[in-house]
């Protein structure tokens, strides 16, 4: 832990430089995600960064002054995270905005950020628009974008030569975003390899998937290999409704975050076995 405590401080650290923030005061922190839309995650999260923030401040704190950290619930909308952003700026005084879960949160908050013209730390954002296409000088990411993230599966998926692709994916920046680079990424190894390939594609309401016909329909689309990028409660029902119809009999399947303890843990004895997953 305190190895972690040791790079948030170093973090902390270079933005406040950059950010000229003046001496003496508490350096006040505002944090802003999606507590009760995702519990399962942030509440852990939470946890991490309060303890990580105690034993900074215990040890002296950060360039001499205790970090005071403020926490706000975006509810998981880019217009309620914005309205909560100006909130923390303008009421709380906060010194760098940090957070948020969602790419579509994530994207609207670095914009907040550019035109507000403070620094903003995307803790869980995914997209890689948040760096690249909608990057800006004043936002900085934490955890490695879909892209990197599909990279790490794509040299496995690829020696498969499977040519026909379910892929199921939450419809948002996220998983819009994860299927593009999953598909740019294919077509380019199997080209180069010879191989065709093909994709049948079903995208399905961030936390509301109706598992029993999305299933059915990419049994019915009759593939050689699925592709997901599922997550939390909307992964738990494709596992379950999956495996009673036989969808992954005999079929590989790969799924961007399945590995992460968050969304692995729930699932308990029902936990997959032999699929191709980050975390």
């Amino acid at each position: 832990m305190k190895r972690h405590c040791a790079r948030l401080g170093g973090t902390l650290g270079v933005f406040l430089l950059v950010a000229g923030i003046a001496s003496g005061q508490p350096i006040k922190l505002g944090e802003l995600n999606s507590y009760k839309t995702f519990p399962a995650f942030l509440e852990p999260y939470k946890k991490g960064m309060e303890l990580a923030v105690e034993e900074i401040n215990a040890s002296g704190g950060l360039l001499g002054r205790p970090l005071e950290l403020v926490v706000r619930d975006d509810t998981g909308n880019p217009g309620d995270a914005v309205r909560v952003a100006e909130e923390l700026i303008t009421r709380e005084k906060v010194d760098l905005l940090m957070g948020t879960f969602s790419s579509a949160v994530g994207l609207a908050i670095a914009d907040f950020a550019r035109q507000r013209k403070v620094l903003f730390l995307a803790s869980e954002p995914l997209t890689d628009k948040i760096v690249w296409e909608n990057g800006n000088r004043f936002t900085f990411r934490l955890r490695p974008s879909t892209y990197m993230q599909t990279a790490m599966l794509v040299p496995i998926a690829s020696q498969l030569h499977k040519r026909r692709w379910a892929i199921v994916y939450p419809d948002y920046e996220y998983g819009k975003a994860a299927t593009a680079a999953f598909k740019q990424q294919m077509i380019a190894r199997q080209a180069a390899g010879g191989s065709g390939i093909e994709f049948v594609e079903i995208a399905v309401p961030l936390g509301k998937i109706d598992a029993g016909p999305v299933v059915q329909a990419m049994i019915d689309s009759k593939p050689d290999a699925i592709f997901s990028s599922l997550f939390a409660g909307d992964l738990s029902k494709f596992v379950r409704e999956g495996e009673l119809r036989g969808l992954f009999k005999d079929r590989p399947v790969f799924n961007l975050l399945g590995g992460e303890p968050e969304y692995l843990d729930p699932l308990k004895e029902e936990a997959p076995s032999g699929w191709y997953v980050t975390g």
